[in-house]
Formats: structure tokens, sequence, C-alpha cells
């Protein structure tokens, strides 16, 4: 099932499908962002699990989706496979709700991963704007298709609640791509 665009969401299928690419592009750098769920149980949230990478053309890519619902170690466990599938150089785990419980997660399950752990300060919207204009400049691409991602991006307005795939795309350009202006730790 296909939604329609939302009035006043930052992201458009017209953009994402004028940005998409089907083919693979070598990266300089790859990240694996993580916005963990704060629960477990049949009415959690999922874990948002982005992988993304940086070209040497300056662009940004979505590579993977991997998110799901499942328990931290769970979660640690996929986001684990993804970073060392992609070779990937940092897990980017969102800290707000779970602190240092996130890394150390993340640690029992591999020691010698690398974890940069984000705090969000600012209202999502703050953090999203400047993603989405990535987007509508042609920077940021999709490899192939990503439905649920997409549907969250093009559905969210700000001031709704926070969707979990989106948060972790969020997270994974602005480090890629946004510089140390935009981050919030």
């Amino acid at each position: 099932e296909i939604l329609d665009d939302v009035p006043g969401a930052l992201w458009t299928r017209a953009i994402i499908d004028a940005n998409r690419i089907h083919s693979a592009v070598d990266m300089q750098r790859i990240v694996v962002a993580v916005d963990p769920a704060v629960t477990s149980n049949q009415d959690s949230d999922e874990t948002g699990i982005i992988v993304a990478g940086l070209a040497a053309n300056g662009h940004g890519y979505i590579l993977e989706d991997c998110t799901i619902k499942g328990t931290p170690s769970e979660w640690a466990r996929a986001a684990l496979s993804a970073y060392h599938k992609y070779n990937a150089s940092t897990i980017i785990a969102e800290v707000n709700n779970g602190g240092d419980m996130i890394a150390h997660t993340i640690h029992t399950e591999s020691p010698n991963v690398a974890v940069k752990q984000v705090r969000a300060s600012r209202g999502k919207h703050t953090r999203a704007e400047p993603v989405s204009a990535l987007y509508e400049h042609g920077k940021v691409h999709h490899l192939g298709l990503f439905p649920e991602l997409e549907d969250q991006l093009c559905t969210w307005t700000p001031g709704d609640n926070s969707p979990d795939r989106l948060d972790a795309a969020v997270w994974a350009i602005t480090e890629l791509m946004l510089g140390t202006q935009w981050r919030v730790s």
C-alpha cells in the first residue's frame, strides 16, 4: 500500500524517487545508526537501524534498513550484523532513552566496536530539517526501495510522535554530512 505525502511533511516521495539509485557506489565511510526502543513487549516501538554511507562525491546514501522489534540483545545483534556486513566505521546510538545502557548492550555483544553516543537536545524538527534539505538538493539517495522508511519520512510532520526509522536515518546522515554544527551530544 502506497501512502500519499502528508502536507507539512519534510520529505516527499517525488524527491526520494528522483534521487533513488539502483546500483552500488563506492563509499568512503559507512555508519549504522540506532534509535533504540525502550521496551520489548508486544506494544513496543521498533528499534530503528539504518545503514548509510558517504561517497567521494559528498553525497549520502541510505544502504539498508535493518529495523527490528526485539529485545536489547536482539537489536544489538542486528546492528552489529549490519556493522560487520558493511564494514562500518561506527555505530551511532541515540541515548536519550537508555543512556549508557545502549553502548553497554552493544559492547556486551561485541566489545571492540566503535559506538558514538548522541543525545537529542533539540526538537526533532530542528534535527530533521537540515537532512530533508539535503534530500531536496539531490545530495541523499536511497539504494533501492525502503517502503517503511519512506512512509515514515513522507508522513511525519513536526509535532508527531517520533518514528524509529526516520530518527535513525536523520542521525546517520547528520553524522556523515552535516558536521559538528548539527551534532548534539
